[in-house]
């Protein structure tokens, strides 16, 4: 039995998950306007452990979404994960952000772009083919009505990034899957599974999420 904890903060979805072999067992997750993640996150871990009538000593891994996303989102998640693994003294985990995004929808044809607002015109995305395999690497990049102009397939949109490009892509290549906003950890649970059979840790001391753009503090 391999009792995974996976914690997912990039957005503004707090998300914590419990998995078994690769399977969730249950999963606890609030979207706030406001970032809760401070006061939400070991809430939902101490309810899903207790619940599930587990100890933190029951526990073979902590995996921790990497990111692109929220600076102040990424640190809180990324800090969590270090201290229990210390405490622990049990492997780190890292899951890419916008493959979480990715997976929450299956396609038959075409590409899956997921997107992680950025403000303004920009975006965190990546290409992702059917089978949820990474195609293109992650950028944070401004889209408009030329962006994709070379892409001949059916391009599947996902994540929060995508809303503000409703008028802008219209061409009828681009289909909006609006259902899916937020990346969660309930979709990480066989991914950090896979990590750890083939024991894909990352360095506690060392690892820093991927933010891929400087924070800059604003009024």
């Amino acid at each position: 039995m391999s009792i995974i904890l996976n914690i997912e903060t990039a957005t503004k979805n707090c998300s914590v998950a419990l998995a078994n072999e690769g399977k969730t067992i249950a999963c606890k997750e609030i979207a706030e306007q406001n970032f809760s993640h401070a006061e939400k996150l070991h809430v939902f871990i101490e309810e899903l452990l207790a619940e599930n009538n587990l100890q933190f000593s029951d526990l073979n891994a902590i995996a921790v979404s990497q990111g692109p996303g929220s600076y102040t989102g990424l640190r809180i998640g990324v800090s969590s994960a270090k201290g229990f693994c210390y405490a622990l003294n049990i492997p780190m985990i890292a899951i890419d952000t916008l493959q979480l995004l990715a997976k929450q929808i299956q396609i038959e044809d075409g590409i899956i772009i997921p997107m992680i607002d950025a403000r303004r015109m920009e975006v965190f995305s990546a290409f992702y083919d059917k089978n949820h395999n990474q195609i293109r690497n992650t950028q944070a990049e401004i889209i408009d009505e030329t962006s994709y102009q070379e892409i001949t397939e059916t391009i599947h949109l996902v994540g929060d990034g995508t809303e503000k490009f409703k008028n802008t892509l219209i061409d009828t290549k681009f289909v909006f899957h609006s259902d899916v906003v937020f990346p969660s950890a309930n979709e990480m649970s066989q991914l950090s599974f896979d990590k750890y059979q083939i024991r894909d840790f990352v360095d506690v001391a060392y690892f820093e999420p991927y933010y891929l753009k400087d924070f800059v503090l604003s009024k």
